[in-house]
């Protein structure tokens, strides 16, 4: 086993290249462009486009790496019918499956479901079509990682206090090791942002650990 090092918040961590992943969350277009869903809420996108070049640095190194690279996106069936009810009107209001900027809302296979151009997957990049928060629930996120023996992830995304954090503590929670790179996520809301982060790595990497891009990329190329 080869082992190499990232720079991390509070320690620095070990890793193996060969048994390391980078899972990209939901760098979707309804969540990251203008003129999708996130900014037909109120919501200024420039806060989480401001993760794009970071993140397009560590895939770079990650695809130059060999690096197994996973995609999520969140979304539900056409039919809705792998979504509870209690999302559907959550805030009083219909959200799932009504009609938005970039078509309906959270749909798998439009155009707002699908991943911005700077980050696109590559052939053979495996993307996850997750119902929720989670990328392992009711996924198979879990088996791909197995069979690819994997046992550090490097996770980044949006949104950092959502789908982001949710999965690092699904992680954790199945033995996997975590490293965020704090440049490469973005939240709508700076104080939820700082506040995430902050949770993952106490208690002497609780959760996991937190860095930024270029201590990835230089861990990747060193």
């Amino acid at each position: 086993m080869l082992q190499k090092l990232f720079r991390a918040d509070p320690f620095s961590l070990p890793f193996d290249a060969q048994t390391t992943a980078l899972v990209i969350i939901d760098m979707q277009r309804d969540f990251v462009e203008p003129g999708g869903l996130g900014e037909a809420l109120g919501n200024n996108v420039s806060l989480v486009r401001g993760a794009i070049v970071s993140s397009w640095k560590v895939l770079k190194a990650a695809r130059d790496g060999k690096l197994l690279v996973i995609h999520t996106r969140e979304g539900y069936r056409a039919d809705l019918a792998d979504c509870p009810p209690s999302k559907l009107t959550r805030g009083g209001k219909t959200f799932i499956g009504a009609d938005g900027p970039m078509g309906r809302v959270l749909i798998r296979g439009e155009a707002g479901h699908d991943i911005i151009p700077e980050l696109y997957p590559a052939l053979g990049e495996p993307i996850i079509d997750k119902p929720g928060k989670g990328a392992f629930h009711e996924t198979d996120l879990q088996l791909i990682l197995q069979n690819h023996s994997i046992r550090t992830l490097i996770v980044y995304g949006v949104c950092t206090e959502d789908s982001v954090t949710t999965t690092v503590r699904e992680a954790n929670d199945r033995g996997y090791e975590c490293i965020i790179p704090a440049d490469c996520v973005g939240s709508y809301f700076p104080e939820f942002q700082k506040s995430s982060i902050d949770m993952i790595k106490a208690q002497g990497a609780m959760s996991g650990w937190v860095s930024d891009a270029a201590a990835i990329v230089d861990g990747l190329r060193g």
